[in-house]
């Protein structure tokens, strides 16, 4: 059965309410945190993108969930070396609870530098390449590495955790998940889809982790959450790969017209029905997940995590 975890968001919240939030997420009965690592929001109408590793540091002494990136592109804008010693510091912050959800990437975050944003088998070459790399430096052994895409010389961590940093990789198709399943400690996914759990299971995951995430509006006027959730992450109903190579936030701003508010309304739960929030969860459940993110879209946050602490929660399978 699931464990149920909070999906904070770095787009749409600033670092002290990220903080605030996990903290109401801890006493609502959640268990576990997912944060995501963004360099800019996907709009400008969710209006911010913190460093995410400073925000881990914070969340390791205000709660005693554990944390889990979602995801990280290891890459990039940033150097595998660096995440390394990023991921390995969480860790030992975290007293050994924090993994590291990896993941090819967006051009949104990765491209700022100018450095050529690569097509997906590239990025997939990259991740694999990435993870040798920070799997070496996670034993605190010297490193040197002359690759297809990374070079890394002397390099030691000296603070690390007593077991290495375990990495989920995400993966929406099938070369992706396939990738998961070979080189990754647990999976990652945002769709309920049983045909990849079993995919990844079968592939080589074997009984690995496999977590999964969905975004909510909870709120007492449906149509009003509607129209919150279309306003601020019309983009997750963009299909394609438009979300992958599109370089701006501006870039999806002129696709929000292609969005209309009844896709929101068929795609996403809106409301205080406890019931449709159960069945969503539950679809995760019957599919093979072991834990299951959730993240509020709407203002009322407070209203949220008292809902679900006595209405979502309760009725779920753990």
């Amino acid at each position: 059965m699931p464990e149920y975890g909070y999906f904070l968001s770095c787009e749409q919240y600033g670092p002290a309410e990220l903080v605030e939030q996990a903290r109401m997420a801890e006493q609502a009965g959640f268990e576990a945190l997912w944060i995501s690592d963004h360099y800019h929001p996907w709009n400008g109408a969710q209006g911010q993108s913190a460093f995410v590793w400073s925000v881990i540091g914070a969340l390791s002494e205000a709660v005693s969930l554990p944390v889990e990136t979602a995801v990280t592109c290891p890459t990039v804008r940033m150097h595998p070396a660096v995440v390394a010693q990023a991921a390995a510091t969480a860790a030992v912050m975290a007293e050994g609870g924090f993994r590291l959800g990896v993941g090819t990437g967006e051009a949104l975050n990765e491209h700022i530098l100018g450095d050529r944003w690569p097509p997906a088998h590239v990025r997939l070459e990259m991740l694999e390449e990435a993870i040798q790399v920070m799997r070496r430096l996670f034993t605190g052994e010297e490193v040197n590495h002359h690759g297809t895409h990374y070079t890394v010389e002397n390099a030691r961590l000296y603070t690390v955790p007593e077991e290495p940093v375990p990495i989920d990789v995400s993966g929406f198709g099938p070369k992706a998940t396939s990738l998961a399943a070979r080189v990754g400690d647990g999976y990652i996914t945002m769709m309920p889809d049983e045909e990849m759990v079993t995919q990844y299971r079968k592939g080589g995951g074997g009984a690995k982790l496999v977590s999964g995430g969905t975004k909510v509006c909870f709120g007492h006027d449906r149509e009003e959450c509607v129209r919150t959730v279309h306003r601020l992450w019309y983009n997750e109903q963009l299909p394609g790969e438009m979300g992958q190579v599109l370089p701006t936030p501006r870039h999806f701003e002129q696709l929000e017209p292609l969005v209309t508010e009844d896709m929101v309304r068929d795609n996403v739960v809106c409301g205080d029905g406890a019931d449709q929030h159960v069945a969503t969860l539950r679809e995760y459940a019957d599919a093979g997940f072991d834990r299951v993110y959730v993240n509020q879209i709407g203002p009322d946050r407070r209203g949220f995590f008292d809902f679900y602490r006595t209405k979502v929660l309760p009725q779920l399978p753990h």
